[in-house]
C-alpha cells in the first residue's frame, strides 16, 4: 500500500473514531434522558412511537451533557488519567445496569397503561424493537446534529479571520442554524407545505362516498340545496349522506312522540383559493334557510375540524333525541387533517367558528322570539377550539345560545383555559367545577354532568377525558408541572406518571399519535359520551335516563359511512 494511500485510510479512521467517540457528560446526558422517556405517560405506545420519543430525548441529553462538560472544561476541571478511566468503566457499568432495569421497569409501566386502557399487552419482542429502532433513530439525528456544528465551524473559520476565536464561534454556529432553518422551513417548508396543500386537496375532491347525492329536500345536495354534491369535499359528503331517516328515529322514539321528521343537515364546502371564510359561512346560512332549518325546534351549529369533519355521535345524539325536528349546520374550512391545521393555521379555525355562528344568529335573530328554535353550538377537539371563538365568556355563551357541547378541548383553547384556571378551589384540573357549575361544568363519564347539583339555565358542558393528551399538551408542560400532574391523578391515569422536566412534553407529544387508537372512553375516542352529554344540556320535554342508555345503545349500533 502506497505512503497517499496509507493516509487517506488513516485519515478515515479517524473521522470515524472522531464520529464514534463521545464526551463522557454527554453520555452521561444520553443515558438518563433515554432512561427518562421510558417512564409511563398518559397513552401506550408502540415501539416505532417509544423509539421516536427515545431518539428525541436522547438527543437533548447528549446536548445538555456535552453543554455541561464544555461548561466545567471552560472553568478549568477535566477528567484525566486514572480518573478518566475510573468515571468511565462507572458509566459503563451504570449505563449497563441502569438500562436493564429501566427497560423491565418500562414493559412493566407500558403494560400498566394498555390495561387501564384496554388494549393488548406487550411482551419482549417489543423491547428488542424499540432499542434496534431508538438507536437507528439516535444516530441519525446525532449525525444530523454533528453535519450542522461541521458547517458551524466551517462559517465560523471564515468569520475568523475578521473577528476574535470566541465571537467567530458563536457567530458560526448561529449562522449555520440560521441557514439550516432557511432551507427546512422557508425553502423546504414551504414547498412542502403547497404539495401537501395541493395532495390534501386532490384527496378532498377525488376520495368519494360509493353513495349518490341525497333525495331528500332537508338536505344539502337535495332538490332544496344550492350546494353541489361534488363541491361539498369528502367529509362533506360523508357528514350528510350518514344523516339517519325519519324512518331509523320513527323506529326508536316512544309511541307518545309525534312522527319523526328528517333531520336537516346543512353543509359548505371548503371555497376556490380566494373565498373568505365570512362568505362559506353567509353560504351555510343560506344553505341552512333553504333546507328549512330555521323552521325546526333545535338548531345545531357544529364547528368541524380542519377538512371539515363532524363527530356523528354528536349530531345523531340530537336527532334522536328530538325525534328528528333539527337541523345541523357546518362548513369545511380547510384541506388539512385537524393536527397538521391546528399546526399550521389554527386562526383558521377560529376565524370558521365565530363567522358560522354570527351568519346563523343574524338570521336567527330576525325571526319573531316566540317562534325561534333552541340554537346550541358544538365542536369537538379542533371543532371546540374554533366553536368558542365567537364567544367572549360563560355569560355570553348562556346569552346567546340555549346550550353547547365541546368535545376533547385542546389546551389552546381560549374559554376552557380561562374556566379551568378560574375553578373553584380544591376541585382537580382534570375536573373542575366553575362557579357551583350553574352555567359550564365539565365531565370525563356521564355521572359527572350531576355535580355539584341541579343545572338551571343554559348548560355549557366539556366532555374530556383525563388521559387525553390532546387535552393535556401545552409547551408550558417543559419547564412547569401541570396541576393535574400535582393532584390525584385522574381515571385511567396510571399513578406512576411523574413530570419530568421537558420529557413530559414529548411524552404528551408523542401520546397524541395514540389517541385516537384506543377504545371509546379513552384518549381522544368518545364513543356514545356526547348522548349522555346532550341528554344533560338540552332533553327533551319527558326524557329520562333510560331513553339515554337506550338511545347510546341504537347509536352504537349504527354504522357510519366513511
Amino acid at each position: 500500500m502506497s505512503d497517499a494511500r496509507r493516509q487517506r485510510v488513516a485519515r478515515a479512521a479517524g473521522l470515524l473514531r472522531g464520529q464514534v467517540r463521545a464526551p463522557f457528560a454527554a453520555s452521561a446526558g444520553t443515558l438518563v434522558l433515554l432512561w427518562a422517556s421510558l417512564t409511563p405517560s398518559l397513552m401506550p405506545r408502540t415501539a416505532l412511537f417509544q423509539a421516536l420519543l427515545s431518539g428525541l430525548c436522547m438527543l437533548a441529553g447528549y446536548a445538555a451533557g456535552a453543554l455541561a462538560g464544555w461548561l466545567v472544561r471552560s472553568c478549568g476541571g477535566r477528567l484525566a488519567g486514572r480518573a478518566r478511566m475510573v468515571a468511565w468503566r462507572a458509566l459503563a457499568v451504570a449505563g449497563g445496569v441502569g438500562s436493564l432495569v429501566a427497560l423491565g421497569f418500562s414493559l412493566r409501566w407500558e403494560n400498566e397503561v394498555r390495561g387501564l386502557v384496554e388494549v393488548d399487552r406487550v411482551g419482549p419482542g417489543h423491547l428488542v424493537l424499540t432499542v434496534l429502532l431508538s438507536a437507528v433513530l439516535f444516530v441519525l439525528l446525532l449525525a444530523l446534529s454533528r453535519a450542522i456544528r461541521a458547517l458551524g465551524r466551517v462559517i465560523g473559520r471564515f468569520v475568523g479571520r475578521y473577528l476574535p476565536p470566541a465571537a467567530s464561534t458563536v457567530i458560526g454556529g448561529l449562522l449555520a442554524a440560521a441557514l439550516v432553518y432557511a432551507l427546512a422551513v422557508d425553502v423546504g417548508g414551504n414547498r412542502l407545505l403547497g404539495a401537501l396543500d395541493s395532495s390534501f386537496a386532490t384527496i378532498n375532491d377525488e376520495l368519494r362516498t360509493d353513495v349518490p347525492a341525497p333525495t331528500a329536500p332537508e338536505l344539502t345536495a337535495g332538490p332544496a340545496s344550492d350546494q353541489d354534491w361534488d363541491d361539498l369535499g369528502r367529509q362533506g359528503r360523508i357528514f350528510v349522506a350518514n344523516a339517519p331517516t325519519a324512518a331509523d328515529i320513527d323506529a326508536f322514539i316512544s309511541e307518545t312522540q309525534a312522527p319523526a321528521k328528517q333531520p336537516v343537515r346543512a353543509y359548505v364546502g371548503a371555497g376556490p383559493e380566494g373565498v373568505h371564510i365570512r362568505e362559506e359561512a353567509l353560504a351555510a346560512a343560506a344553505e341552512l334557510e333553504a333546507l328549512g332549518g330555521f323552521e325546526r325546534a333545535v338548531i345545531n351549529v357544529a364547528t368541524g375540524t380542519g377538512r371539515g369533519w363532524v363527530n356523528e355521535n354528536q349530531a345523531q345524539a340530537l336527532e334522536f333525541m328530538w325525534g328528528g325536528d333539527t337541523a345541523t349546520v357546518s362548513l369545511q374550512y380547510s384541506y388539512f387533517p385537524s393536527w397538521m391545521s391546528f399546526v399550521l393555521d389554527r386562526q383558521r379555525s377560529q376565524d370558521a367558528g365565530r363567522a358560522l355562528f354570527d351568519a346563523v344568529y343574524a338570521r336567527w335573530l330576525e325571526i319573531p322570539e316566540p317562534e325561534r328554535p333552541l340554537l346550541v353550538v358544538s365542536g369537538e377537539s379542533l371543532g371546540s377550539f374554533g366553536g368558542e371563538a365567537a364567544f367572549s365568556g360563560a355569560q355570553d355563551l348562556a346569552t346567546r345560545t340555549d346550550g353547547a357541547l365541546f368535545v376533547g378541548p385542546t389546551a389552546d383553547n381560549e374559554l376552557w383555559s380561562r374556566f379551568t384556571e378560574e375553578r373553584e378551589q380544591g376541585t382537580p384540573q382534570v375536573l373542575p367545577v366553575l362557579d357551583g357549575g350553574e352555567t359550564v361544568r365539565f365531565a370525563d363519564e356521564p355521572a359527572d354532568w350531576e355535580r355539584p347539583g341541579a343545572w338551571e339555565g343554559t348548560r355549557i358542558g366539556y366532555l374530556q377525558h383525563a388521559n387525553d393528551p390532546i387535552t393535556w399538551w401545552s409547551p408550558d408542560v417543559a419547564w412547569d408541572r401541570p396541576d393535574w400532574l400535582a393532584e390525584e391523578r385522574g381515571r385511567d391515569v396510571s399513578p406512576n406518571v411523574r413530570w419530568i422536566p421537558g420529557v413530559t412534553m414529548l411524552q404528551l407529544g408523542v401520546d397524541q399519535f395514540s389517541a385516537n387508537s384506543v377504545p371509546g372512553g379513552q384518549g381522544h375516542q368518545f364513543g356514545t359520551a356526547p348522548v349522555f352529554a346532550w341528554a344533560a344540556i338540552l332533553p327533551p320535554p319527558g326524557w329520562t335516563d333510560q331513553r339515554t342508555a337506550e338511545l347510546a345503545e341504537v347509536i352504537r349500533a349504527r354504522r357510519s359511512i366513511g
